[in-house]
């Protein structure tokens, strides 16, 4: 599978490396992180942004539904730079496959540590993750092909990785990353 997706694999690295040396690396290798990820063959960016939030909240569990609110089972609150990405993924490949060789890549690295993962209905409605969540209606796709994860990165747990993965219809899987960038 790495030879599979040898751009993405380096450009997983380099983001991961981004995050634990400090942000104005950060915004340096955050950049050229884009520009790679814009020319890998079976991607396309469909939004990226930027905006400094305050007790951003993490899923940390699964979506549900209590006294009529939708609620993560458990979450934390985070101020800081919050950078997201949406990605569709074409060519034939799946959205699965790039999620897998990211989730990979990130778990080489020596801090860093896997809070949460899902997949499918254990993750709740995919469209309560799509909207409420990520705010990307494009999200939105079958409950059981949906993957979310978060990792903690840094010696000092300084960022959050959260990826989740759609798939709307077979030609219609999307990628969604965000890179929070956690102050005190």
């Amino acid at each position: 599978m790495i030879e599979r997706y040898p751009v993405l694999s380096k450009l997983c690295l380099l983001a991961a490396l981004a995050l634990l040396f400090g942000s104005a690396l950060l915004r340096a290798e955050r950049d050229e992180l884009l520009s790679r990820i814009d020319s890998y063959p079976h991607t396309e960016l469909v939004e990226r942004t930027e905006a400094q939030v305050i007790d951003h909240e993490v899923g940390l569990g699964a979506l549900q539904k209590v006294r009529g609110l939708w609620r993560f089972k458990s979450s934390e609150r985070l101020t800081g730079t919050l950078i997201r990405y949406t990605w569709q993924v074409i060519d034939g490949f799946s959205s699965e496959e790039v999620f897998q060789q990211l989730a990979a890549s990130v778990e080489k690295l020596p801090d860093a540590k896997q809070l949460f993962d899902c997949q499918g209905l254990s993750c709740g409605h995919g469209s309560q993750w799509a909207t409420r969540v990520f705010r990307q209606r494009i999200l939105y796709g079958r409950n059981a092909d949906q993957h979310y994860r978060v990792y903690s990165l840094g010696p000092g747990a300084e960022h959050r990785l959260l990826v989740y993965a759609a798939v709307r219809t077979a030609d219609r899987q999307y990628l969604h990353v965000e890179l929070l960038s956690v102050t005190e």
